[in-house]
């Protein structure tokens, strides 16, 4: 799931590829472009409403992490360092 700053073409084709699905938002400018080209402009990219509802709740899991300075300024240089703090942190908001 991605906002629509990643609703490109070649982000979604790279996914294709991949084998990743996604779910990502059309832009407006995009659809206006689609629409424009008619029936050589395509289908519209799959998107299912319900399930990028659900990535509400990973940007507010985000939101609630930053707020601990040392993990969002990432003070720690080494990745078991920032690893532990990240786990502390989500500890804390558990708890």
């Amino acid at each position: 799931m991605a906002d629509k700053g990643y609703s490109t073409g070649k982000i979604r084709a790279y996914l294709r590829r991949r084998g990743i699905a996604c779910t990502i938002p059309e832009r407006s400018d995009l659809i206006a472009a689609r629409k424009r080209r008619g029936s050589r402009g395509g289908r519209p990219p799959r998107f299912d409403r319900t399930l990028y509802k659900r990535r509400n709740v990973v940007e507010r899991c985000f939101n609630r992490l930053k707020q601990f300075r040392g993990l969002a300024t990432r003070y720690d240089k080494t990745a078991s360092s920032y690893t532990a703090v990240v786990t502390i942190a989500c500890i804390l908001q558990w708890l």
